[in-house]
């Protein structure tokens, strides 16, 4: 790891000097040296010096002045600190004005070394966690220029910094767990942990382990100890997605540990406090399923206190342009491809596409397009030979259900389909079509809504 990476060693004492350059050029470092606190910061500000090597006395510039003005120059450039006379307040001063290590003279070398690589390890993994936050961030933008994406960024804006429960609504693929992350992001609670929980994929049978956590024994196959989403989640944000399958008896018991802020492991006669902020999305109806005795009233108003709804892309059209040259650049980016561009017949043929998996569907299909075509510029032939097949309407005679991809998105159309000749055989008449498919109105007019029959 000390291969090419070069310390700046700032030390008065020519001697001191090179007998550190002499252990450390033989253990793979680079060094440069500097007698002085003035051309020991001109040097540091050398984007080439990894790490500096400083002592704390020092002429003209004492070496806790150097290291205050460095770290305003140089905020994450790590510097251990060395000195003969050291004494513990010294050493915590250092540490407070954001020296990593604080060694005292006389030091074995391998100690330097071993303080140094200390040093450089973490400075590694702080700009890879920068790096990857800022990627995170970048990612869970919700681009959009439509006056509804308006409406969602500012709902986030008000509600994200409170401690508020947010339902967050939409169809699949509409970026509800985008919708999630800036609420985390934009929290007092972003430097901590933002955990996704898919309600729909844990087995029954494993649902209040996955939450909850179990002890050693606690059934067959727990081999092991194991904490659960809101003990990994503390102090942090824990989303719970598809929160409309969640078996009713887990209902129960993720309503006593919202209510309680307590939560107890599988096996264990122990309960451990947590504090977590709880998020949940669906694209279920929770008011209907609550009526239909299918999901617990009382959990529903303890996680509906806000509402945010994500409006489906077939309803923002005009977003589209924006979406699409951000997934372009991101999908090129990615895969290591040249530059690629929508021809404006292309940009036409996504505008007119109904989108059934929303925004994740074009993703979908524009990275699918960039890897797949030739020259810079993608046409509608790339676009159509990566686009899934689209889903017939039985009311042109064009009845292809079954090439639907996802069980939600089938059972969604089909549902529509059924709600629309309804509504025609009784003239549509509200009232007596609730009363023949047993469906109360407001759950009826909610339904039309979402699917867009007016």
């Amino acid at each position: 790891m000390s291969d090419q990476a070069t310390v700046l060693i700032v030390d008065d004492h020519r001697a001191v000097r090179e007998e550190i350059a002499f252990a450390l050029n033989f253990d793979g470092w680079q060094t440069r040296e500097a007698e002085d606190g003035p051309s020991g910061l001109e040097q540091a500000q050398d984007p080439k010096v990894d790490l500096v090597l400083l002592d704390v006395k020092l002429p003209g510039m004492d070496g806790l002045e150097v290291l205050q003005k460095l770290k305003k120059l140089r905020p994450n450039l790590p510097v251990v600190m060395i000195s003969g006379h050291g004494d513990l307040d010294t050493a915590v001063l250092a540490v407070r004005r954001g020296a990593y290590d604080f060694l005292q003279k006389p030091f074995a070398t391998d100690r330097v070394v071993l303080s140094l690589k200390n040093a450089l390890r973490t400075q590694q993994l702080t700009s890879e966690n920068e790096t990857l936050r800022a990627t995170i961030q970048s990612e869970a933008q919700l681009l959009g220029g439509s006056d509804r994406m308006d409406q969602v960024r500012t709902m986030i804006t008000k509600v994200a910094p409170t401690e508020v429960a947010v339902l967050i609504t939409g169809d699949n693929g509409t970026g509800k767990e985008l919708v999630a992350r800036q609420l985390h992001l934009q929290s007092k609670r972003k430097e901590r942990e933002f955990l996704a929980v898919n309600c729909a994929a844990i087995p029954e049978g494993l649902a209040e382990s996955e939450l909850f956590g179990h002890e050693k024994g606690a059934f067959t196959g727990a081999q092991n100890a194991r904490a659960g989403a809101f003990e990994l989640a503390d102090g942090g944000t824990l989303f719970l997605d598809e929160i409309g399958d969640m078996p009713l008896a887990m209902q129960a018991k993720l309503l006593r540990a919202l209510q309680e802020g307590v939560v107890q492991r599988l096996g264990s006669q122990v309960t451990t406090k947590v504090n977590v902020r709880v998020l949940a999305a669906t694209n279920q109806d929770l008011e209907a399923m609550v009526q239909e005795k299918a999901f617990r009233e009382d959990l529903y108003y303890r996680l509906h206190v806000v509402r945010v709804h994500l409006p489906p892309l077939r309803e923002r059209p005009d977003d589209i342009a924006l979406l699409a040259d951000h997934f372009l650049r991101s999908a090129t980016k990615r895969n290591g491809l040249g530059i690629k561009r929508l021809a404006k017949t292309a940009l036409d043929w996504l505008r007119g596409q109904p989108w059934p998996g929303n925004v994740r569907q074009l993703k979908n299909v524009l990275e699918g397009a960039a890897v797949l075509s030739d020259g810079t510029e993608i046409g509608i032939t790339d676009l159509e030979c990566n686009a899934p097949p689209k889903p017939g309407r039985s009311a042109e005679g064009q009845t292809d259900w079954f090439a639907y991809a996802r069980l939600e998105d089938f059972r969604g159309a089909t549902e529509k389909e059924f709600l629309r000749r309804k509504l025609l055989e009784f003239g549509g008449n509200i009232k007596r079509t609730a009363e023949n498919i047993e469906l109360q109105r407001s759950n009826l007019y909610k339904k039309l809504d979402r699917y867009g029959l007016k």
